[in-house]
């Protein structure tokens, strides 16, 4: 029998697969299984399509498991006879029952992109940037069966640009994710047990789920919280805005430190620079547009096309 130690991996997005990557690489760790969630519908098409964990499993050769849920003591007998001594969990979209959270020797671990207890919930990385926060991180937790309450065994922290963007970050919080789970199975496999921490009652914030119905700007904010939504809803759903009888995805905006006294929402300029608007407090400049049906466009590409916009302002 191996004396490594028998890992089962459980993801779904992109997110999560820097961290399988980790868990492949480990020094004495082996990984048994990959958990990901069932195919779903995908694309204009709606064909079922492969999660990104589940594809970077298949092309590394790992045994895929896709149950519906794992509250079924099929499903739970199953995992049982992986015999994993430590289960990680990144971004996997599935409860986890008591009974699942126990079958492991070591328990569960899960990588979280948040400072916990900051941020718990489905959507992390939006919440911070949205919140104007000055930083955030990841957090390797042992699970237990509250959402994301664990205690907290390492963290890694970064602080948060005034260009980051919700893409941006994500795409480095899972590289952070993925050395801070790097490090805790590294320590475990010499031997080591990892101090947990609990977390603070003190500070306990819900990062709930994205919804499509967020992405209008409601030029009534401030120019700061609007341009943080800008950045925080890219790639996804990405900013919404009515502008000149036209419902325009705004990808690009910044926060001016002019003021104003005109309405909320009036176009005060139109240039290659960008659109200038009013708002509730400052001015918002958008610099990246895009039409219905059109791409991604630099305002000033956008205006040579459509040079009457420059008269309304």
């Amino acid at each position: 029998m191996s004396d490594r130690l028998r890992v089962v991996f459980a993801g779904t997005p992109e997110f999560a697969v820097p961290c399988l990557e980790a868990c492949r690489a480990a020094a004495g760790v082996e990984v048994v299984a990959v958990y990901t969630q069932p195919d779903r519908p995908a694309g204009r098409g709606r064909q079922l399509a492969a999660s990104a964990v589940k594809q970077a499993a298949l092309a590394a050769g790992l045994a895929v498991e896709q149950p519906e849920s794992l509250k079924s003591a099929a499903a739970q007998q199953r995992l049982r006879e992986l015999a994993p001594d430590l289960l990680v969990v990144v971004a996997y979209g599935l409860i986890l029952p008591r009974a699942v959270l126990a079958i492991p020797r070591l328990g569960c671990w899960n990588v979280h992109a948040s400072l916990l207890p900051r941020w718990r919930g489905a959507a992390p990385i939006q919440r911070a940037l949205l919140a104007g926060d000055a930083e955030t991180g990841v957090c390797l937790m042992q699970m237990e069966p509250g959402l994301d309450t664990g205690p907290v065994l390492l963290t890694r922290r970064t602080p948060i640009a005034d260009d980051d963007t919700g893409g941006g970050l994500h795409d480095r919080l899972a590289a952070l994710g993925a050395a801070v789970l790097g490090e805790g199975l590294a320590r475990t496999v010499r031997g080591e047990t990892l101090a947990a921490h609990p977390q603070p009652e003190a500070g306990v914030t819900y990062a709930h789920k994205l919804d499509k119905g967020e992405a209008a700007l409601d030029f009534g904010d401030s120019a700061a919280a609007l341009a943080r939504k800008v950045r925080a809803f890219d790639p996804w759903p990405v900013a919404e805005a009515a502008l000149a009888g036209e419902r325009l995805r705004v990808w690009a905006a910044t926060a001016l430190p002019d003021r104003t006294d005109a309405a909320p929402g009036t176009l005060l300029g139109a240039g290659r620079d960008g659109l200038d608007l009013a708002t509730g407090d400052g001015i918002l400049r958008i610099t990246r547009i895009q039409r219905a049906g059109g791409r991604p466009l630099p305002v000033a590409d956008f205006l040579n096309a459509h040079p009457e916009l420059r008269s309304r302002a």
